[in-house]
């Protein structure tokens, strides 16, 4: 019936939109479930705009038959005849079946109890991305890169790193990339690489940002592009663009278009032109032009021309697509060239252990989903540390050698900090400009700390306190027992000077 369709629609939209305000209000700590609440409720959404179509297609297309359900329900001598031919219809239903299952739609967009992964609304988010991407975090185009090098035509750049790559790999234009677009550009290598390219950062944003309007995005991204393209202003897709960069690197010059040069002048131009070479030029070119304009059975090679911009505006619209994914996505690229920089200068065992601890905060993770969900105010994760070691960044415990090697196992008392221990050198180096010492110099009179660095007991700091006022004292004295003399013009100065040019009868 469409009365019951159209309620069973306005039913489930409401419990959508319950459901969707329920993982609003959740804030998951870790990406994997940041990602799969995303991407729940853009399924929820999409499944709201589904039943919403449905609703409005029975007020729409189906408004008479739906008018007249309602008009039987109301007719009739017993208004509950309907009702009961329908009962009796859903009875004889469930005797025909008798083991049909029965939806239990009330928890049907619920969360689960125990806090665990999400019932199959968000998908396999583990399986949505490789390692290398970390959950959307990170670009993963090491396959993308060795195809670029395998590129026909790459002079310039054919030896660039994977870090280089990860700079220009949206460069499509001199001098990032030396690659002649007449030529190179048109082979179907480059044409597979630059639509993987622009597919791979399409479908990286369709995952990572679930929650966006992309379709809007990718609209725009193509009406920018038709713009340009009639303009002519697609960056490396002018036309004419050879001849005039030739003019501009020598001024206003002029080209010739049967021998393919510029010229400085009209003088050196019109002598060119007279030239037997310049001739024979124009008369094969003529002649090529000719026979190249009819094909076979007198056929027109507009057609051949007209494939041939289209083959240019579909490179040239992934080229633009690349470059507007790119701009889009900047912050994950910068961050995806930090991790292959920190990546490259670790060791071999370094990047072992840092994949084992990844593994274990998965494992960590899915253990403890089913306790993150039981009780909401134990929202921190049971760390093992047997060793008491300090934490890192994440919460996590960092390595012991990485322990060792700061010697954070060290300690260093300081009397002045009211004996309070500072583990490892660089903690207890640091600590001389922290408040905390300050302090407690004040408080000891000493307000010139820098001159008590790496003194740590109460005494010595009085000891040499009192040595530098003693030494202080005993300078001021000697600058008052200086005796002075005046010569006979008025001009004072020190008794050994006067007493030194007296001597010498100067005075």
């Amino acid at each position: 019936m469409l009365v019951e369709d159209l309620r069973s629609a306005h039913e489930d939209v409401e419990r959508l939109e319950a459901a969707i305000a329920e993982r609003v209000m959740d804030e998951p700590k870790h990406i994997r479930n940041q990602l799969a609440r995303d991407h729940e409720i853009a399924n929820f959404t999409a499944r709201i705009a589904e039943q919403s179509k449905r609703a409005l297609h029975i007020y729409n297309d189906q408004k008479e038959q739906w008018t007249q359900e309602i008009q039987s329900m109301n007719t009739g001598g017993d208004p509950f005849e309907e009702f009961y031919n329908q009962l009796n219809g859903i009875k004889d239903f469930h005797k025909r079946n008798p083991n049909e299952p029965v939806e239990n739609l009330e928890r049907a967009y619920k969360k689960p109890e125990n806090g665990g992964p999400p019932g199959g609304f968000a998908g396999d988010v583990t399986s949505m991305f490789t390692g290398e991407e970390h959950f959307g975090r990170y670009f993963d185009l090491t396959m993308l890169h060795e195809e670029f090098l395998n590129l026909p035509g790459i002079r310039m750049v054919r030896k660039a790193t994977y870090i280089q790559y990860l700079n220009l790999f949206d460069q499509f234009t001199p001098p990032q990339l030396n690659i002649d677009k007449t030529q190179h550009k048109m082979t179907d290598e480059y044409f597979d690489y630059v639509g993987s390219l622009a597919e791979y950062l399409q479908s990286f944003m369709r995952r990572s940002r679930p929650l966006e309007d992309l379709e809007k995005l990718f609209g725009k991204f193509e009406k920018e592009f038709q713009e340009q393209w009639e303009k002519g202003e697609v960056p490396g897709w002018e036309p004419d663009k050879e001849v005039k960069a030739a003019q501009d690197r020598t001024g206003e010059g002029i080209w010739c278009e049967d021998c393919e040069k510029d010229f400085k002048n009209d003088n050196v131009y019109q002598a060119h032109l007279k030239g037997k070479k310049h001739i024979k030029s124009a008369e094969a070119r003529q002649n090529g032009g000719e026979k190249s304009a009819m094909g076979p059975n007198g056929a027109s090679s507009d057609v051949s021309k007209d494939l041939k911009r289209l083959r240019e505006k579909a490179i040239a619209e992934r080229e633009h697509r690349v470059r507007k994914l790119s701009e889009a996505m900047q912050d994950t690229r910068e961050e995806t060239r930090m991790n292959a920089e920190r990546k490259h200068g670790m060791t071999d065992k370094e990047r072992q252990q840092e994949l084992a601890a990844l593994y274990e905060e998965e494992a960590a993770l899915a253990g403890n989903a089913e306790q993150e969900g039981s009780d909401d105010d134990d929202d921190e994760e049971k760390v093992y540390n047997p060793l008491k070691l300090p934490l890192s960044w994440d919460g996590k415990p960092i390595p012991f050698w990485l322990y060792k090697l700061h010697g954070l196992g060290v300690e260093f008392p300081c009397e002045i900090c009211g004996n309070y221990v500072y583990m490892g050198r660089r903690a207890f180096d640091k600590h001389f400009s922290e408040s905390r010492h300050v302090y407690g110099l004040k408080c000891l009179g000493i307000t010139n700390t820098a001159m008590y660095r790496d003194i740590t007991r109460i005494e010595e700091a009085e000891r040499l306190h009192a040595k530098l006022n003693s030494d202080r004292q005993e300078q001021q004295h000697a600058k008052d027992d200086v005796e002075e003399m005046e010569d006979s013009t008025g001009t004072v100065m020190p008794w050994k000077v006067w007493n030194d040019l007296n001597k010498q009868g100067l005075l």
